[in-house]
Parts: structure tokens; sequence; C-alpha cells
């Protein structure tokens, strides 16, 4: 009796030992990925099959907001994210004592102005409400979009991290609103003016090339990021990542897709 109870328990442990094996084997080849759902999501669903024939699967966690991407994957919950631009990391990673770091740099989301009651930059009235990111980094990026185009002047026009303290001339007595990034499509019939990012203009149905009143050119220094850790570089997984993000099927997805809201950077 002692001896079939010992077969058992044996038996039951192997079947265990392999089902773990199993799983872990499984897990091995399971890449995570944060986005916001437009462009990246779309971008990454592209890339899937790619990653498929390579023995990949590339798991898509679609977010709305800009903190939690990072968030998790700092936590270990998530592998990468894919949704910010340099400047973005460089702030967050200050603010929050983090060190995520860029794996390769995808694609440009030209930044724009809109409003519901112009056509025009120029029928924007003396003291207009304008309603800008509260994010440092996209806060300083609406700025600078709107010292170029002579609306403000700002001390340094170059400070990717300028604020509204920093502004030293206001002829249009602009009245500026600092909201988060995903808020402001929704405010378009409450203010004069939004600057809004690009992922965010898209899904609320604007066209950039079409409806922007502002936009930044094709030079704009805010690449878009496939963000990682430094432990987790330079797995082979992260690398098949970056490479398929960057290969001439991605770069023509982008440029027939998204018409010039959306430009490579590769």
């Amino acid at each position: 009796m002692k001896l079939l109870i010992l077969a058992i328990v044996a038996t039951l442990g192997l079947l265990l030992l392999v089902g773990c094996s199993s799983n872990d084997e499984e897990d091995s080849h399971i890449l995570t990925v944060a986005a916001t759902a437009i462009p990246h999501a779309e971008i990454l669903k592209q890339v899937k099959p790619i990653l498929a024939k390579e023995g990949v699967d590339l798991k898509i966690k679609v977010f709305a907001d800009y903190v939690q991407p990072n968030m998790q994957v700092v936590e270990k919950h998530i592998d990468l994210n894919y949704f910010q631009t340099k400047p973005y990391l460089d702030a967050f990673n200050r603010q929050h004592g983090t060190h995520l770091i860029t794996i390769v740099g995808v694609h440009i989301e030209p930044f724009g102005a809109y409003s519901h009651r112009y056509k025009n930059i120029n029928q924007l009235p003396d003291g207009a409400t304008v309603a800008i990111p509260n994010d440092p980094s996209n806060n300083s990026r609406a700025l600078l979009l709107l010292a170029k185009h002579g609306l403000i002047t700002l001390k340094d026009p170059s400070d990717a991290l300028a604020t509204l303290k920093d502004i030293t001339t206001n002829p249009r007595h602009l009245q500026f609103k600092e909201l988060e990034a995903a808020m402001l499509p929704r405010t378009l019939d409450e203010v004069d003016l939004a600057l809004i990012n690009t992922n965010y203009a898209l899904a609320a149905g604007l066209d950039p090339q079409k409806d922007a009143l502002l936009i930044e050119d094709k030079d704009s220094p805010y690449v878009n990021y496939l963000v990682g850790r430094p432990d987790n570089k330079d797995d082979p997984r992260v690398q098949k990542l970056a490479k398929a993000l960057t290969s001439p099927t991605i770069k023509a997805f982008i440029e027939k897709k998204y018409h010039g809201a959306v430009l490579p950077a590769f």
C-alpha cells in the first residue's frame, strides 16, 4: 500500500513538473505591450503576424491614459509600451524616479491645434480660451507650437520643458486651461482652441491634415518610441519586435493608413 501511495505521489509530481515546464515554455514566447488605441495598437496589430512567424506571441494591452502604460512596465506586469515621445519619457522618469528606456523610434505624430468655432487661426479672438495638455512634455509642446506661430513668445523658444511661467508676451491675452491629454477632444465645444495629441485627435475622428489650424511639420523631434526596461532591452523577443516595427512592411502601412497624419520615423 505504501509503495502504491509513493508511486502515485511520484507520478503526480512528475505531471506537475511537466505542466510547469510546459507553461514556462509557453510564457517564454509571449511578449506583452501596452499601447494607446490609435495609432499605436493599430500598428502593433500589423506586427503581430510578422512576430508569430518568428515564434513570438504578441499580446497588445490598450490603455486610454499616459501614466498606467509606464507604471505597468515599471512594475513588470507588462514587458514594453509604445505610446510616448522621448521628452515625455524623460519627464516621467524624473517625476517618478523610474528608469525606463527607449528601444527604437517608430513614428511621428504631428501635434496640432483644433477648433470647432474657427476655421482659421487668425480668427482667434482676443482673450480666447486655449486648452493644452497638463503633462510636462505635451504642455511644453503645445506652448512651443503656439510660439512658433507668433501667438505667444517664450523665454527660450527651444526649451522642451517650457511652462506657462515661461511666457514673456501674450499679445492676444490667451486664457489657458491645462487638462489631461485624453480629455482635450471633448473640450472642443467649450473652448476656442485645443492643442491635441494626434492619437487622441484620430480617435475623436479629427483629420490632422485637414482639421488642424496649426500643426507641427515633418521635422518634429517628437518621435514615438517603443519603451522598455534596462533588464529586458536585449531580450530576443524585444529585438524581434523592434526590427518588425521598423520594417518596410510597417513603413508602407503607416504611409497608406494615415495619409500624413502619422509619419514613419525610420
